[in-house]
């Protein structure tokens, strides 16, 4: 067995490899080396905590007292050894792990950034060149073509999200299928559909109109004018064989909230029965938990897990909480593992 000396060491390098972001790889090698030893996950926990504290004891400052609070250097109290107690904080600090985003840097501003289509095979999470974010539903494809004068996003299909960083200077336009909308900062939803491109604005103002060359849509409004623009809380669809204008309809924030649904939200439990813990991720997955054994309903849970980590979740419930999932399809069933 290794010396408790070596695993600290070893614990505290997960923490720091964990901070700066694990890749599947390693999430997978960190989830093995919680499993060999039991003591691994109770000076993860630890260790984590440790850093917790002096985190707090870098935000004293002299101006707050004579000198730091003596509750930032007490030394926690240790309740219980058992597994299901410290599962808790290890289930924060590895979820925190699995919820970190893969950040894609384009080329620098001024010039054209390439055309290859960036494709979502699940969420994905962009941040383009001028500090924009663009979310991609599973299935959704874009182009990105930045330029000193412009930036432009070509929708290829599906879904996506763009919050945009503000630069009057430099418009933000998404294109698909015909329609643009054009926006300076600002955040907003653009679908392509089977026979119309939906924007669903939910900050700030979009101006939707047609692109270049465009002779499909009647994109004029009942009073004559070009269509106006579509302001939070608004959605516009624009037929690809329009007869009548698009209209312009308001949404509800519970309707804001189903059509963004497809996103993934940071859950956080604290304490929270494994039954509702369940119950979330089922809401926004397509791949469903079971629960088969009654008595795993209890079990505590404190964490912060990203809403589409379901597998991630299932896995560290495996090798820390002493739970087997049977996978078949869709359905993941929660079993208590057997003991020979």
């Amino acid at each position: 067995m290794n010396h408790p000396e070596l695993i600290a060491r070893e614990a505290v390098d997960w923490i720091l490899r964990s901070d700066r972001g694990l890749s599947p790889v390693e999430q997978d090698e960190f989830f093995q080396w919680l499993a060999v030893d039991p003591r691994h996950g109770d000076a993860f926990a630890r260790e984590r905590q440790t850093w917790r504290d002096l985190d707090l004891l870098a935000e004293w400052r002299p101006e707050h007292s004579a000198e730091p609070n003596p509750d930032l250097l007490a030394r926690p109290t240790i309740r219980s050894n058992s597994r299901v107690h410290w599962l808790a904080p290890v289930v924060v600090a590895a979820a925190a792990c699995l919820a970190l985003v893969a950040y894609v840097a384009l080329r620098a501003p001024g010039s054209v950034t390439d055309r290859a289509a960036i494709v979502a095979t699940s969420y994905e999470h962009r941040v383009l060149e001028d500090g924009s974010i663009a979310e991609l539903n599973r299935g959704a494809a874009i182009e990105v073509a930045f330029t000193a004068t412009e930036r432009r996003v070509r929708l290829l299909r599906g879904e996506a999200h763009f919050t945009v960083t503000k630069n009057p200077h430099r418009p933000f336009v998404v294109h698909a299928q015909g329609v643009e909308a054009r926006a300076v900062g600002t955040a907003f939803q653009v679908s392509l559909r089977a026979a119309a491109v939906e924007v669903l604005v939910t900050e700030g103002r979009v101006q939707v109109g047609p692109g270049p060359g465009t002779t499909g849509a009647d994109y004029r409004s009942e009073a004559g004018g070009v269509l106006p623009i579509v302001a939070a809380g608004e959605r516009v669809v624009v037929p690809f064989t329009a007869v009548a204008a698009p209209r312009i309809t308001a949404v509800s924030a519970d309707e804001i909230a189903l059509s963004l649904a497809w996103q993934p939200r940071l859950l956080e439990f604290s304490a929270a029965p494994l039954a509702q813990v369940v119950v979330e991720f089922n809401r926004r997955n397509t791949v469903q938990l079971v629960i088969d054994d009654p008595a795993l309903e209890a079990i505590p849970i404190v964490a912060s897990f990203r809403s589409d980590n379901v597998e991630g979740f299932v896995r560290l419930l495996e090798v820390t909480a002493g739970l087997h999932a049977n996978r078949q399809g869709d359905t993941i069933s929660l079993q208590k593992k057997k003991t020979r």
